[in-house]
């Protein structure tokens, strides 16, 4: 089960596009809140949580092909026939393996910051300060506090604490741990793409990040071959959090080039 947001279009026509969201590793799908509410002037969005995060479900392993088969499965359940799709970091590898296998029911593909490519450890130490919270854990602060032995970055500690959600019994997890670390190899693994994606492609690099690289072009467009790269100015991973107005103009002006008639 997938559990998605809808940011129904302000002004919905006929012809109204719909882009779906998916974010990153640790992430949800409440950290596109802002993104998607400034984008619902001119689509109808989801936000979704993917598989092990968030109010969606659990699955092992965490496979890109597996989690792509099972947003293929939401979409039919919303009966939303073709849609853009966008995702940032391990979100935009699951969103090159949809395009992968199902290119037909895409209107265009927008990949944040990730390349369809192999990548080193790095996550860890994160790994090790999530699994040092206790369970039920009485409040967000103390879990800071055992989290800063792990992660120094406040910035990144919030991030990681949206994920405690408080229950009867304290703060718990909405996150899968265990089987985020026990798939961690094929997360950061390059997706087993299927076919070419030969459709409308984006993919947006912050200027300061090493996600992509020069080196990671061939595989790009060995994958996508239509795919244009733009850079947006003075931004590292999180782009879209640290240049939110920049990197929703990039979308919104992606989609609508890619789809004649999408005011609504």
């Amino acid at each position: 089960m997938i559990y998605s947001k809808h940011y129904p279009c302000l002004e919905p026509q006929q012809t109204t596009p719909t882009l779906v969201i998916m974010h990153g590793l640790f992430g949800n799908s409440d950290n596109w809140h802002s993104i998607a509410q400034s984008l619902s002037s001119h689509f109808d969005i989801y936000t979704l949580d993917l598989p092990n995060h968030g109010r969606s479900s659990r699955i092992r392993p965490a496979s890109y092909d597996s989690m792509a088969n099972l947003i293929k499965e939401w979409m039919q359940e919303k009966a939303i026939k073709r849609c853009f799709l966008l995702g940032h970091s391990m979100g935009g590898k699951v969103a090159m393996q949809f395009a992968s296998q199902f290119a037909d029911v895409l209107q265009g593909l927008l990949v944040a910051d990730i390349a369809p490519v192999d990548y080193q450890s790095s996550h860890h130490d994160i790994f090790a300060g999530l699994q040092a919270i206790p369970p039920n854990i009485t409040s967000r602060k103390l879990a800071d506090t055992i989290l800063q032995d792990y992660e120094s970055t406040i910035g990144v500690r919030q991030f990681l604490l949206k994920n405690l959600v408080k229950s009867d019994n304290g703060y718990q997890w909405q996150i899968d741990i265990d089987n985020l670390l026990t798939s961690y190899d094929t997360i950061r693994a390059k997706p087993p793409l299927l076919n070419p994606f030969s459709g409308p492609t984006l993919f947006i690099k912050g200027e300061h990040s090493s996600y992509i690289q020069n080196k990671d072009k061939d595989a790009i467009l060995s994958w996508f071959p239509n795919a244009e790269v733009k850079v947006i100015p003075a931004t590292g991973h999180w782009l879209h959090a640290e240049k939110p107005l920049p990197f929703a103009s990039l979308v919104r002006r992606f989609c609508q080039r890619h789809l004649p008639k999408t005011k609504c």
